[in-house]
C-alpha cells in the first residue's frame, strides 16, 4: 500500500505514490529520474546521496520519501541555472576548474554538502571545509583539490557570482 506525497523538487512541484519504506534517494533516482544523486553505501557513510531538504544538506539514503513530503528538495540537477544555457553553479565551476573530481561519483554529494557550508559560512577556513566534508568520502583524490574548489567557490560567491535559483513551475 502506497502513500501519496507531494514536494517541490528543483523548483517544480512533484507528486508521487511511494511505499512507506521507500528511501528518498530511491524516489529521486527511480521515480523522478534524477540520477545525479548517487547511492554509494546505503548506510550514511559516504555522502554520495547528499541533497538539500528545506535548505539543509541531508543524506537521502537515510531519509524516507514520506519524511520529505511537503518539503523543498534540491538535487545536483537543481544547482545549475535552468534555461540560461544551463549556467553552472559557482561550486560546479570551481570543482571543474580546480580539478576537484576524478571519477565524479562523490562529486554531487560533495557539492551539495559544500553548498550547505557556504550558505552558513561564506568564508570558511580549510579546516572548516574539511570538517564540513568529513561525512563525504572520495576514493580518488587526495581531498586537497576538493578543498581548493570549495575555497574558490566561496571567493567567487563573495565576489558576486550567484547560485542560480531552481526553476519554478
Amino acid at each position: 500500500m502506497g502513500e501519496h506525497i507531494s514536494m517541490t523538487v528543483n523548483g517544480a512541484p512533484r507528486e508521487l505514490d511511494v511505499e512507506p519504506r521507500r528511501l528518498l534517494v530511491q524516489a529521486l533516482r527511480e521515480d523522478l529520474d534524477l540520477t545525479g544523486t548517487h547511492v554509494g553505501c546505503d548506510t550514511s557513510q559516504c555522502g554520495a546521496c547528499t541533497v538539500h531538504v528545506d535548505g539543509k544538506a541531508v543524506k537521502s539514503c537515510t531519509m524516507l520519501a514520506v519524511q520529505a513530503a511537503g518539503s523543498t528538495v534540491t538535487t545536483i540537477e537543481g544547482m545549475a541555472a535552468p534555461g540560461d544555457g544551463g549556467a553552472l553553479h559557482p561550486l560546479q565551476t570551481a570543482f571543474w576548474e580546480k580539478h576537484g573530481l576524478q571519477c565524479g561519483f562523490c562529486t554531487p554529494g560533495m557539492i551539495m554538502t559544500a553548498a550547505d557550508l557556504l550558505a552558513r559560512n561564506p568564508d570558511p577556513t580549510d579546516d572548516e571545509i574539511r570538517h564540513a566534508l568529513h561525512g563525504n568520502i572520495c576514493r580518488c583524490t587526495g581531498y586537497q583539490n576538493i578543498v581548493a574548489a570549495v575555497r574558490a567557490a566561496g571567493v567567487a560567491m563573495r565576489a558576486g557570482a550567484t547560485a542560480p535559483a531552481p526553476a519554478s513551475a
